[in-house]
Order: structure tokens, then sequence, then C-alpha cells
């Protein structure tokens, strides 16, 4: 068995781990996840790399979760010959048929708007691609098939398939096949995707899986601690007072999948704890529009307290003015308002989409606030102003940072270190192989180390990208 790491190798987005087995005497290649690279112009230029052998020779495709870093070249992929099954949960699928359309037109507005701003003679830099059309996205969304918590599929000749909840967004999953090789014992291998917090709002806590023989385990957070809900809490309650009594706005970029559904759970239930007052929110997000719809149809696999809350805010929707904002002109018309508003919208590293029109808007103001709830990637303009610089440039104008800017980390949807050494304890002994991917350098140095330290596993390997290793 030989595994190729093409992306999420020293960094944090494009996760891609190509597998090649010989099964029913003939090399087989399949692959886990097939994401997009996110933030800035060495992102898209990865996205444009040649696929490494020809997508039509790839068996079938095995995805964790919706997230457009490891599903949003599946329509690409697809384009360029691969047929086969791509297996996935089915909120997964419901969430897709939400993001892989969006992530289409959002590359289409992007390339319009350049076009457009060229012709003014406004435009510098390289011109944005393309990567793949609406038309090919609805070609992708037909070779997917469902395969649900806790089920057990024969996917190819001696690899069984197993999802189980990963505790991340809603369907998201740790993948586990079991592989048997020609001539060789079976094998175990573990994928982890993106793992959630232990304890935290809306999702369950991640399945503990027993043993692996090869495991592939993110480490975005495997270098730090987030602080507890408690603080998490405190802090929203005290930047959300302090801007609303200065007659501010509270700008909350943030994932439309996911953490937007988490923001609204916790700013419902911090009302209902009588903590903040009556809120005026806005979520301006089509796309988080849809998927708190979703989130509403999987009711059942949400956690106990996310439960309640939403059945006390469906017989008390006075307390919290929410509003969902469906087209463009409406989304304008916040730009109206200067005061005593919470806007949510995507995308969550700010790159694109509604959210960079609100923090034009809103950023000049001193007595705003920017709320920064999620990762963000190098070269993103999120990572920017988590970074505290003077300045930032949109739509080709100097915009001056003055609104205040907090980090709450708490948020995440990704475990901490703590919460990533209590999953992986779940093994009952260490696997042959643990790679450590989906982290930036320090963080996955640092996380290896502690796997070392902590747990006594020995064959801790931080991959490099396209590099390929032996099983």
């Amino acid at each position: 068995m030989k595994i190729q790491f093409l992306g999420a190798a020293g960094e944090v987005t494009g996760s891609r781990h190509s597998v090649e087995v010989l099964l029913a005497g003939r090399m087989r290649y399949f692959l886990v996840d097939y994401g997009m690279f996110q933030g800035g112009r060495e992102a898209s230029n990865k996205n444009l790399e040649p696929f490494p052998f020809a997508p039509k020779d790839l068996e079938f495709v095995v995805l964790t979760h919706a997230h457009i870093d490891h599903s949003g070249l599946l329509p690409r992929l697809c384009a360029q010959g691969f047929n086969g099954p791509i297996y996935c949960t089915s909120a997964t699928y419901e969430l897709l048929k939400i993001l892989l359309p969006d992530s289409a037109h959002l590359q289409f507005a992007d390339l319009e708007r350049a076009q457009r701003k060229m012709k003014q003679g406004k435009w510098r830099g390289e011109m944005p691609v393309a990567l793949y059309s609406r038309e090919e996205v609805e070609m992708t969304l037909k070779q997917f098939e469902i395969l649900e918590y806790g089920q057990s599929k024969e996917i190819a000749p001696g690899v069984q398939l197993e999802f189980h909840n990963a505790g991340h967004i809603l369907g998201s999953a740790i993948a586990v096949l079991d592989i048997a090789e020609d001539g060789l014992p079976k094998k175990r291998c573990v994928f982890s995707g993106d793992i959630g917090m232990k304890g935290r709002v809306l999702m369950p806590d991640p399945e503990l899986i027993s043993s692996a023989d090869v495991l592939v385990v993110e480490s975005t957070y495997g270098d730090r601690l987030h602080r507890g809900l408690p603080e998490t809490e405190a802090e929203l309650v005290e930047v959300i007072g302090t801007t609303m009594a200065a007659g501010g706005n509270v700008v909350i970029p943030a994932f439309a999948v996911g953490r937007t559904q988490e923001i609204l759970f916790l700013l419902i239930d911090l009302v209902r704890k009588g903590r903040l007052p009556h809120l005026a929110i806005w979520v301006d997000s089509p796309m988080a529009t849809a998927a708190t719809q979703l989130t509403q149809h999987f009711f059942d696999q949400l956690d106990q307290q996310s439960q309640e809350t939403f059945a006390w805010f469906k017989k008390n929707p006075g307390v919290v003015d929410l509003r969902f904002i469906a087209d463009v002109e409406e989304s304008k018309s916040l730009n109206k308002i200067k005061g005593g508003a919470i806007i949510i919208s995507a995308s969550g590293m700010c790159d694109a989409g509604r959210i960079v029109h609100h923090l034009a808007n809103n950023l000049p103001r001193e007595q705003n606030a920017i709320i920064i709830t999620g990762f963000q990637a190098y070269g993103s303009l999120g990572r920017r102003l988590v970074d505290k610089v003077d300045k930032v440039r949109l739509f080709g104008e100097e915009i001056l940072v003055k609104a205040s800017i907090h980090t709450i980390g708490g948020l995440s949807a990704h475990a901490d270190q703590a919460g990533l050494l209590n999953w992986l304890s779940g093994f009952e002994k260490p696997p042959q192989s643990c790679f450590v991917v989906h982290g930036e350098p320090e963080s996955a140095s640092v996380f290896a180390k502690c796997i070392r330290d902590e747990l006594s596993w020995s064959n801790v390997i931080i991959p490099e990208r396209m590099r390929i290793y032996e099983c």
C-alpha cells in the first residue's frame, strides 16, 4: 500500500490523499477527499496543477465532509475524466448540493468582475480562473453514493468502508477503510477528516476508534488549546455589549456551513440565559440560510443542548430579531445601518462573497467590531485582519482598519491539542504509521512531538506534499 499526500501536507487547506493498493491482481487507486487550496495566489496555482495520474484510473473517492477545502475540486476531477462513485454521508451530500454550486458561482463572479475592471483599466495582477462550471457541478452530484454512520460496505474487492461521526460539522465523518491487499494481511486505514471539539455547541462528540494500522490525523490546532465555552461566551457578551453601547455594528465572518449555525445557537442561548439583551441579527448568505434550514432537517444529529435551545426559540421567536437576507439589494441595504446590527456573512476567511462588502463598509469605523470565529489561512484577508494590519485593499481601494478585531478561538469546529490527544487515546495500541496532516508547519510539528511524548507512539510522520509513502 502506498499513500501520496497531494495536499494538506504542511498546510491546512487542499485535503487530498491518494492511496494505491493491489487488489484482485491489479493496482488500484482511490482518493480520500479532493479539496480546494485556499488563501492567496499560491493556492490558486496549486488548484490548477495537473492530477498526478489519469483521473479515469481512479476507482472511487471517499469524502469525509462537505467543507470546500475537502470537497471543492471534485467537479474539476470529474470533468477531467473521473467517473467512479464518491462516498459520503447523506448530510454531507445535502450540504454539497448547496456548497458546490455556490463555489462555481463565486468563481465565475470573481472572473467576470476582474474582466470588467480590466476593461476599465482598474485591474492589477493575474486574472482569476474559474476551475469548473455549474453544469460540471451538476454532473458531479450524480456520482455520489450515500453511506450512513455505522454502515459497512464493500466498495471494491477487498475494501470495506465505514463512516463514524467526527463531530466537526453536519455529516462530517471519520473514514475507516479495511483493506485486504493480495497476499497480505488485512490493514485498517483510518482518515480522521476534521475532528470536532468535545463538548462544543451544536455537534456531538467525535466518535472514538479503537484500532488502526495506518492513521492519517489532522492537526489544525495541534499546537494550542482553545478557550473553554464559558470563557468564549464571556468574551462574546463583552464584545457585543461594548459595541452595541458605542452605537456600532458587529460583523462576524463565518463559514456558511457549521459556523454560522453554531454562532446563531450560541447567541440565542445567551439571550435565553439573560446574558445578552434582545438582538437584531442579519444572516447575509444564501448558502448559510440554506445550510441553517438543512440543520433543522437533521435536527436529531445535533447535541442535546442545541436541540433544547432551538425548541425554546421556536416557542419564543420574539426574543431575537433574526432575519435571513435573500437578494443582493437587501444585502446592500445593510450598508445603511450604522449601529445596533449583528451581521453574519460568508466567506469565513473573508476572501469572497458578501462579507467583503460588509467589511469594506464597517472596517473604517472605530465603534464597530469584527469577530473572527474560525481558522484563517495564510494569504487570506481574514488572516491579515487577525495579524492587525492597518489597512487592506478591497475592490481596488485602500480601506483603513479602525474597527476592533477580536479572535474568538473557542468557537472553532476543530479540536485543539487536548481534544485531538483525547481522540487519539481511543486507540487501544499505536498504529504502525501515523501521518500528521492538515496543519501549518509549526502546528503539525508540535502536535507530532506531543503524540510521541504523551502517547509513546514511535512512527509519527509529517508527510511532504507529493511524496509517496509505503505502508
